[in-house]
């Protein structure tokens, strides 16, 4: 009976009678029942370029040969590709404006795991030995956004994404999403309600036979799925790039591989070296195999994919010159792939391990198709800067930040400031002043030049400056402010065991990691060359297991080299740009060893005082820089 009395029938139907199939979840509609819309104005906002990476030609412009390179290099000069770390969501709304409806393809292998331990272990030194790494604190505080509420959560952040790549891809574009059964049937009811479910074109099951199973009461997984959409009716397919041997095609089909099927049905029997008529395209099982620990392009990342997997999507779905994204890159597969086959690409990862494996890897592939006499392109690293969530305590705290500061600087064993000469100075200890920074956001260079011009204007000459994250080198801008103003920046994380409950004792608060390098001098006064030589690195660990941390503090104070897996120098460096890549080492999983001492050989344009500057990652992704005072 409906509320104005009359039966429910054919001539008064039940409101759920009326319901249109929908997928909803908790936060898909506002307090009035309206759609809740991406906010792109919003998110959008300037991207910080943070170094430009052409290895081969910055090495020849340092030798003094720049000439002889540019008449012989087949770099592609029409796109600089970008590396771009930060929240996704931020990255694509800020793409839109030069970007929109450019991407002919993108792929996203978004984490699918709700109980998933981010711990890994890291290769340190020149042995085989490694140690334990945790999530960092921003990655920590995106995951537990993604899965708070549970499926709710996770379906909001697909969505929001799914709507922002849409919106990027080319008319005739398609994307390529990669899950496995614990999301799989979620993110294929998403992608049919943002993109429509006739653009759907196949479900794609990738098989790995070779991946050690585990004891289950139940069947054992070995496959992962792979969604593929299209933007339009009209998209991109290449049939004849992806054609396979009939005998890999076919190899499940029989048990017998001896006798197939060819490019027209027709059974006939095997003998080796088939035509390339009898090629077939990939059907929608794809057995490869997963990344070995022995594969050369093993990066040490737990969820890296095969290159094989790449190439068969972006051959498949987009043409040379095209432009691919991937906005949960990882270790850079798909970049790395991409750059092989001739495509543009755009990557972006919230992890700062991940962008850093990612520039590694990038970075070899770069120097071995210049040795190859291959084309490539230069590419740009990028940082979005803040990350504005809120979340730690918020019950406790009532998301104050006054209790969050008096909290810290308890832990901190400092004072705290009650008539403040500043509202950016909150506290002092053995003589310099404090900055806290808001709850988990990060300290960017902007609060860096407000707080250290607080300080001076204060009369200080030092500042704690304590935060749960920093963004990315940091080191240089403070280096750089120490410079102008005078008022050296402290750079400490704050802990995450100050959020135990019922913790009484002050957990190690670190500082970022401490660099020292020099300058080395070779040759005559008029024709003198210029090296650098790291002579001290101490790490933060502040991504060590709490398990693990005093051991290896010991460790890193007695050979902090080993903790170090990538170093860089910019001889020329200013300020106000980008760190551009002139010489850099680094470690490999076959070659442990690395150079301490740069071999350059740089040589200035004339006599006078230059600033180079060395930027150190260290095994758990994290990086610090310091600069150098030349004079030739």
């Amino acid at each position: 009976m409906s509320s104005n009395g009359k039966a429910y029938g054919p001539a008064n139907p039940h409101p759920l009678s009326q319901l249109r199939t929908e997928l909803v979840w908790e936060g898909k509609y506002d307090e009035y029942g309206n759609r809740r819309e991406v906010d792109v104005a919003g998110l959008s906002m300037p991207m910080q370029k943070i170094e430009t990476i052409d290895q081969p030609r910055s090495e020849a412009a340092a030798a003094g040969q720049l000439d002889i390179f540019e008449k012989k290099t087949k770099r592609l000069d029409d796109f600089r590709n970008m590396l771009i770390w930060g929240d996704n969501k931020l990255v694509m709304a800020s793409l839109l404006k030069n970007f929109k409806g450019r991407m002919d393809l993108i792929y996203i292998d978004p984490p699918f795991d709700v109980g998933a331990d981010f711990t890994m272990d890291v290769p340190i030194g020149d042995e085989s030995e490694t140690v334990g790494k945790d999530q960092s604190t921003l990655e920590m505080v995106a995951y537990r956004d993604m899965w708070g509420k549970g499926t709710d959560s996770y379906l909001q952040m697909i969505y929001e994404r799914l709507v922002l790549m849409r919106d990027l891809l080319a008319e005739d574009g398609s994307i390529y999403v990669h899950c496995d059964w614990r999301v799989n049937a979620y993110v294929r009811l998403a992608l049919d309600e943002v993109f429509g479910k006739e653009q759907f074109r196949n479900e794609i099951i990738w098989f790995y036979p070779d991946s050690p199973g585990r004891p289950y009461d139940r069947f054992v997984p070995k496959h992962d799925n792979i969604t593929r959409f299209s933007k339009s009716p009209k998209c991109i397919f290449n049939a004849d790039a992806v054609r396979i041997p009939i005998l890999e095609a076919s190899k499940e089909r029989y048990k017998t591989p001896r006798y197939l099927i060819n490019s027209q049905g027709k059974r006939f029997e095997y003998t080796g070296g088939e035509a390339a008529e009898n090629g077939k395209i990939p059907e929608t099982v794809w057995q490869l195999s997963v990344v070995k620990g022995n594969s050369d392009e093993k990066a040490g990342y737990p969820t890296q994919k095969p290159e094989a997997l790449l190439e068969r999507i972006i051959k498949a779905s987009s043409n040379e010159g095209d432009l691919v994204g991937d906005f949960f890159c990882g270790s850079g597969t798909t970049g790395t792939v991409a750059e092989r086959l001739g495509r543009r690409w755009v990557m972006a990862d919230l992890g700062r391990f991940g962008i850093h494996t990612s520039r590694k890897r990038l970075i070899d592939l770069q120097r071995t198709l210049h040795s190859d006499g291959k084309p490539y392109r230069a590419f740009d690293v990028y940082n979005l800067g803040r990350y504005e969530r809120q979340w730690w305590q918020k019950a406790s705290l009532q998301g104050a930040d006054e209790e969050h500061r008096r909290v810290v600087l308890e832990f901190f064993q400092a004072e705290t400031l009650q008539n403040a000469p500043s509202a950016l100075i909150h506290g002092r200890k053995s003589g310099a002043f404090c900055h806290v920074d808001g709850i988990d956001s990060i300290f960017s260079r902007g609060e860096a030049r407000a707080v250290a011009k607080a300080v001076a204007a204060a009369g200080g000459r030092e500042c704690y400056c304590l935060a749960w994250e920093f963004e990315m080198d940091l080191r240089l801008t403070a280096a750089a402010l120490e410079q102008e103003l005078g008022v050296k920046l402290k750079l400490i994380q704050i802990p995450r065991e100050i959020m135990e409950r019922n913790r009484k004792s002050p957990p190690p608060f670190l500082e970022m990691a401490v660099l020292e390098a020099e300058a080395v001098y070779r040759g005559q006064k008029n024709d003198r060359s210029v090296d650098i030589k790291l002579t001290k690195f101490l790490p933060s660990l502040a991504e060590v297991p709490s398990k693990e941390l005093e051991v290896l503090k010991e460790r890193a104070v007695k050979s902090g080299f080993d903790f170090i897996d990538f170093w860089a120098v910019d001889f020329e460096w200013h300020p106000d740009k980008p760190f551009n890549h002139h010489w850099q080492d680094y470690r490999t999983r076959k070659d442990r060893s690395l150079k301490t001492v740069s071999e350059a050989g740089h040589k200035y344009p004339k006599p006078g005082s230059y600033t180079a500057c060395v930027k150190v990652v260290d095994v758990f992704g994290c990086d610090t820089s310091i600069t150098v005072e030349v004079k030739v």
